[in-house]
């Protein structure tokens, strides 16, 4: 064991080294913060605790630092492989400035929603312990929203083979495991779950409707719809639920009507907007049928090897070589009859050039 550590220490810090500052920081926060942790309550201070939260008391800190806070030393190691998993898949796609404010958006809402659900548990209940014996921190919510952010960005990477398990499955499995851990007795409260849970919901809301890209805002595509989320049976019904909900949140001025655009690519730069079709749709279907084609052709060139053209020419030359001694000096060759002549005499070539027919409009 003790020999590997060196190793893994290195790739460690390898792997850090090539990340951007932002990265770097949340990583440095969180070893800091477990370190302080030896000498101070930080939860209590920085975690999210429901009773806290809102008024009388109002900490709104807690929002933006229970995402670094951590208490045992697994949950650093978990904390700061989400957080580079994120740097290393998702910074390169979206920028670090991108990556920050993913970082922000996510936690803070996860924050929010976990205790104001908390809090309608206690309006239920009147148990105090929903209110100030739960702590809402460390890496659950940005876990959530990163596998999200996988599924958006590649839904079709297989994970495992045996059972064959993709990526885009990847953020109901987090919230399955959390799920076991909670009812084996693993975890000594809901709050990650709920912090999960609301991380994926708030990282989608994010991905779906605001974040700002190259082609608009958003992602309105078929494959990152809420009910993809949930297994196929299921599927239809979410759907239509999901999409009364939206109905409502544009009614309100909440959320607005997406429009999805599709680039016909024609010269005039035309630009049709239709209700079904999106240019990441488009541009992931065309991404995976190209690699369909490779590995089709690879599979073909692997089983016949192709004769060289440059062989066929030096087998013709020989063979005319070797015939042309038999003709007697004699004898002439009578011509050939030519099809190819104009009248002026002069040969034309027998390349036949082919030509693209009209189109009828």
């Amino acid at each position: 064991m003790n020999r590997y550590l060196p190793v893994a220490r290195q790739h460690f810090l390898s792997a850090l080294a090539s990340t951007s500052v932002v990265v770097k920081s949340i990583c440095a926060t969180v070893i800091l913060l477990y370190l302080l942790s030896w000498a101070a309550n930080t939860t209590y201070l920085l975690a999210v605790t429901p009773g806290f939260l809102f008024p009388p008391n109002f900490w709104i800190w807690t929002l933006l630092t229970h995402a670094v806070v951590e208490q045992h030393i697994f949950g650093v190691a978990a904390n700061i492989a989400t957080v580079m998993v994120a740097g290393r898949l998702l910074e390169p796609l979206w920028g670090a400035l991108e990556l920050l404010i993913f970082f922000a958006v996510v936690n803070v809402a996860a924050g929010l929603l976990s205790g104001l659900s908390y809090l309608l548990t206690y309006a239920a209940t009147f148990d105090l312990d929903y209110l100030f014996d739960v702590r809402v921190y460390g890496a659950p919510a940005f876990l959530g929203g990163i596998l999200v952010a996988l599924k958006q960005t590649a839904g079709d990477t297989t994970v495992l083979r045996v059972p064959q398990i993709r990526l885009k499955a990847a953020p109901a499995l987090a919230l399955l495991a959390i799920a076991v851990l909670r009812l084996a007795g693993l975890l000594d409260t809901s709050a990650p779950l709920a912090a999960c849970g609301y991380g994926a919901l708030s990282g989608w809301v994010y991905l779906r409707f605001y974040q700002r890209h190259s082609r608009g805002r958003g992602d309105m595509s078929d494959h990152f719809a809420f009910a993809s989320f949930f297994p196929e049976a299921l599927q239809p019904a979410v759907g239509f639920a999901a999409g009364l909900v939206h109905s409502v949140l544009v009614k309100i001025k909440v959320c607005r009507k997406m429009v999805k655009r599709y680039d016909v690519g024609a010269p005039s730069s035309i630009t049709i907007s239709l209700p079904g079709t999106d240019p990441q749709d488009a541009e992931r279907r065309r991404q995976l049928a190209l690699k369909a084609l490779n590995e089709r052709l690879k599979h073909a060139e692997d089983q016949s090897a192709w004769p060289s053209m440059e062989d066929e020419e030096d087998d013709e030359d020989e063979e005319v070589r070797t015939d042309t001694p038999l003709l007697s000096s004699r004898e002439t060759l009578p011509p050939a009859p030519s099809t190819t002549q104009n009248p002026t005499g002069q040969q034309e070539s027998s390349i036949i050039s082919f030509e693209d027919a009209p189109t009828h409009s």
